[in-house]
């Protein structure tokens, strides 16, 4: 089994990165569905999350109103901080039983482990491959206020609550550019596939 973590920086296009690698075969762990499974309503994060914030992040029907959340985590270090106490110690053991699943079903395969924060959260300590999914910072900027309709500000506080890109590419084994077309991005993400998979073979 060969492991490697994706992350990139908000609207980089780690997403659609990850669906190319699926595509060619690879088990793909992606945290942010995770992360959203273990805040679901009376679950043991959501009541963290509840204590620490207060029910004023709650919908309606009980679930968190993740927009509200990430209005107050996206400009206070602290709270972001905070959040990510009380939830990736869930989604932590959500990846590891996944794994386990993976391991068990088919140990001959390529996993990647789809972690936006992976930086951020320290977990790229414990992978052998980390693959960044790049693009300039003033592209990322304007594909996230293009993406999620946000102000010039919102969009600029969501950049800056991350590690910055330029840093997180010094930091990359293998890098993909999604700064040209979806082609090209494509394409490289089969080669890096094709690459993992022949890595293995040789192990």
């Amino acid at each position: 089994m060969i492991i490697a973590g994706l992350t990139g920086g908000i609207a980089t296009g780690k997403s659609t990165v990850a669906a190319f690698l699926k595509q060619a075969g690879a088990a793909v762990i992606d945290a942010d569905k995770i992360a959203h499974a273990v805040v679901r309503r009376e679950l043991p994060a959501w009541r963290g999350i509840v204590e620490f914030f207060g029910r004023g992040v709650l919908r309606e029907d009980g679930e968190i109103d993740r927009e509200k959340l990430g209005r107050i985590i996206f400009n206070d270090a602290t709270q972001k901080a905070a959040l990510n106490r009380i939830v990736h110690p869930f989604v932590f053991e959500g990846m590891k039983k996944r794994m386990q699943e993976i391991r068990a079903l088919n140990p001959e395969t390529v996993v990647i482990q789809d972690i936006p924060l992976l930086f951020e959260s320290g977990m790229h300590r414990q992978l052998p491959t980390i693959i960044v999914v790049y693009v300039p910072e003033t592209l990322q900027f304007l594909r996230l206020m293009k993406r999620n309709h946000l102000s010039a500000a919102e969009a600029r506080a969501r950049i800056r609550s991350q590690i910055p890109i330029e840093e997180k590419r010094k930091l990359a084994d293998i890098l993909i550019d999604n700064s040209g077309s979806m082609e090209q991005t494509r394409e490289r993400s089969l080669e890096v596939y094709a690459m993992l998979k022949r890595s293995m073979l040789k192990a």
